[in-house]
């Protein structure tokens, strides 16, 4: 026994060591560290000549370790949450989640039944592709020391993630003991789960909290440390109990611990202690990689390599922008979550311990995971000059759509619904809601009992089973039609009523100037709505649907509303050269009268045009003095709306003697002078960042331009 303790101990030693060196070396490449224990693992592991730890004993050491590293690591992510920083976040950031993760499990589930894998298998992998990586978004932006902007919204989205990721682990858990594909069994999963989480909060809420606190009192780091870790395996535990994965229970208490209020202090003790067992997860992941499997599997590792990639960019950027985060923090978000990480591994590893998945899976996710890990630094130091160039390369009429959409996004947050809008708005919630999940039950329920049925139809009446088959799925179809018409007029809806809060309708009979800007705002949260509602919806019925015909309806009904969205621009973009000109009209006249440009005058002004032109958001004047670093500059050098998202309707120009001033319509090339006054439109936050671009010389990174 003291024999078999000792070898233990040596190959821990020597897989340590080993996982010092190439994580130092890692970081010397300007990698993750993560990336050099998993190398770590795959060169001790027993597929790899040389070294090998593989005397069983110390296997089953280093995945016992490992479990410990789940646990922490997943009790850590839950100190980061509370219920209150949850309803502070907001809806924004779930619905960019529950956007990008439908995306990711659709398209993972569509690559693999195309690579010839079964229906769970397929299902396992979109789960694979669907979570980002903390632990690496993390490393990334710690090593470039990056705050605030895109970095609270990346790491908002990842907060959404995981906890998705907790509810894929419950249900995947049932898939893998062959009861999770059933819609009505998953159903039940969902209700036990939901319920096991409440009762497991509720409980905790009471003891948890008040115990942590009491010992924090004690002024004692180590008995503190003893009782958070206490926590965390006494959760662990209570869910393996229920039947549910140890991560479940970890982050359940790590949520608790939070709402002690002594969170960050908990995280400082126990963040080197993560560190170390999480390191030995990773190393556990690289010694199960066979290297020969991810090179007989090269292909399916390629190209899901570059879906995650574009999948995540894709879905991000567009669910983060629709959410009202602006394209500029939205691009760079996309970049910085575009890889798959820690939750990828538990995912698989629990296909392929329960049995559901082949042994492939495993170390194509890990290849996966190691691809996307060596990109992710140079997309997250690279984010701001590709989210820019993308920016500037958007058409005319987008750049403008993109402005407005950030300012109506923020009227919408910033003015509360009257009560009857209220009430409608959460009834037709309420109501998209139900279409949907009674269309994915008549989908799913459909493709359960179709050839039991038409078997029994046809030989009870004795018709042709060709004839029954051929009337039960066009009876189907037709359901679904209907209920599919149901969900995207519900949407229409919604959107309509959030559009009319921004952009109020005139009466009949009345001239309505707002009928543009309205137009497109209910597009594109129509858009928002479908993709939020249909995504989702997607990667659930996937496993009841021939041929992924839920992707393609769907990205029929996406490209439709794309097209309203693009032609509604276009007329937005002639609503807002029409309003420029009614503002110069307007500034010239107020400048005139008053014998020059004058900030406060032109303030006023905007005031009445902003009643005459509804839709054209937050307005303000700003005047250049001849100290500005602006003054001789072109405005597409200054680029006022790729740096701080706002921008210029018109100038208004100081005039010579008595004459006045004049205001004219603003140009790339137009040159900026002292005393000019310029209107600039976009969100508070837009044109804040804009006036200190014009009057201090400072973007919105605090680099300076040089002054003339």
């Amino acid at each position: 026994m003291a024999g078999e303790l000792a070898q233990s101990i040596q190959d821990l030693s020597i897989i340590l060591g080993t996982a010092a060196v190439t994580s130092l070396i890692s970081q010397r490449l300007k990698q993750p560290p993560v990336l050099g224990y998993l190398i770590a693992g795959i060169i001790l592991g027993p597929h790899v000549p040389g070294i090998v730890v593989g005397a069983e004993e110390t296997l089953h050491l280093t995945h016992a370790l490992s479990e410990l590293g789940v646990i922490l690591l997943m009790f850590t992510i839950g100190i980061e949450f509370s219920l209150r920083k949850i309803a502070r976040i907001g809806v924004s950031a779930g619905l960019t989640a529950l956007l990008e993760v439908g995306l990711m499990v659709s398209l993972g589930y569509l690559a693999g039944r195309l690579f010839g894998w079964n229906a769970t298998e397929s299902l396992f992998l979109g789960a694979c592709l669907g979570i980002s990586s903390t632990m690496l978004v993390a490393k990334a932006f710690e090593e470039q020391k990056l705050r605030g902007g895109f970095v609270e919204v990346t790491f908002a989205v990842l907060v959404f993630e995981d906890m998705i990721a907790i509810l894929l682990l419950a249900v995947l858990t049932a898939v893998a003991s062959g009861a999770g594909l059933s819609p009505g069994e998953f159903a039940v999963t969902i209700g036990k789960l939901i319920g096991f989480l409440l009762a497991l909060l509720a409980g905790g809420l009471l003891v948890v909290p008040r115990f942590i606190r009491g010992v924090v009192r004690q002024n004692k780091g180590e008995t503190t440390l003893i009782a958070a870790i206490a926590v965390c395996f006494g959760m662990s535990a209570l869910a393996a109990t229920a039947g549910y994965s140890v991560a479940l229970g970890a982050f359940v208490g790590g949520m608790l611990v939070s709402e002690s209020g002594e969170g960050p202090r908990v995280e400082h003790l126990i963040k080197p202690l993560r560190d170390i067992f999480a390191a030995i997860f990773f190393i556990a992941v690289g010694l199960q990689i066979d290297p020969n499997l991810v090179l007989v599997y090269w292909v399916p590792v390629l190209v899901l390599t570059a879906l995650v990639i574009v999948g995540k960019v894709l879905g991000v950027s567009l669910g983060a922008f629709l959410s009202g985060n602006g394209l500029r923090n939205s691009v760079r978000s996309g970049l910085s979550l575009a890889q798959i990480g820690e939750f990828s591994f538990i995912i698989a590893i629990l296909g392929q311990s329960k049995g559901a998945t082949g042994e492939f899976l495993f170390p194509v996710a890990v290849a996966v995971s190691l691809l996307t890990s060596l990109t992710t630094p140079i997309f997250v130091r690279r984010s701001e000059a590709l989210a820019e160039a993308f920016d500037r390369r958007l058409p005319a009429r987008l750049q403008t759509f993109v402005t407005f959409y950030d300012g109506w996004i923020e009227q919408l947050r910033a003015v509360p619904p009257a009560v009857s809008t209220w009430t409608a708005i959460r009834r037709a919630i309420v109501m998209l809601l139900v279409d949907a999940i009674l269309l994915l039950a008549v989908l799913a329920g459909s493709r359960l009992v179709h050839w039991p049925l038409v078997t029994m139809i046809s030989g009870r009446f004795t018709l042709s089973a060709t004839l029954v088959d051929t009337t039960w799925i066009s009876f189907t179809v037709v359901v679904a039609a209907v209920l599919l018409f149901g969900v995207l007029r519900r949407a229409a809806a919604l959107a309509r009523i959030l559009a009319e809060v921004v952009v109020p309708a005139r009466k009949e009979g009345k001239l309505d100037l707002g009928s543009a800007p309205r137009r497109v705002f209910t597009a594109a949260l129509e858009l928002a709505f479908s993709l939020v509602v249909g995504l989702p919806l997607v990667a659930i019925s996937q496993p009841f649907l021939p041929y992924s015909a839920g992707l393609v309806v769907l990205g029929v009904v996406v490209a439709a509303l794309l097209f309203s969205v693009w032609q509604s621009a276009t007329n937005l973009q002639g609503h807002v050269r029409a309003g420029s000109e009614l503002i110069v009209e307007m500034l010239a006249r107020q400048s005139r009268e008053a014998g020059g440009a004058d900030e406060h005058k032109a303030e006023e002004s905007l005031i009445e045009a902003h009643t005459m032109l509804p839709g054209f958001p937050g307005m303000i004047a700003v005047r250049l003095p001849a100290e500005s670093p602006a003054v001789g500059r072109t405005l597409g050098q200054l680029s006022l709306r790729v740096r701080a998202g706002a921008t210029v309707l018109a100038i208004t120009r100081e005039g010579e003697g008595d004459a006045g001033g004049d205001t004219v319509m603003p140009a790339p090339r137009e040159v900026l002078r002292a005393g000019d006054t310029l209107t600039l439109a976009g969100t508070q936050e837009a044109t804040d960042k804009a006036r200190d671009l014009l009057l201090k010389g400072s973007n919105i990174d605090n680099e300076y331009l040089a002054p003339r």
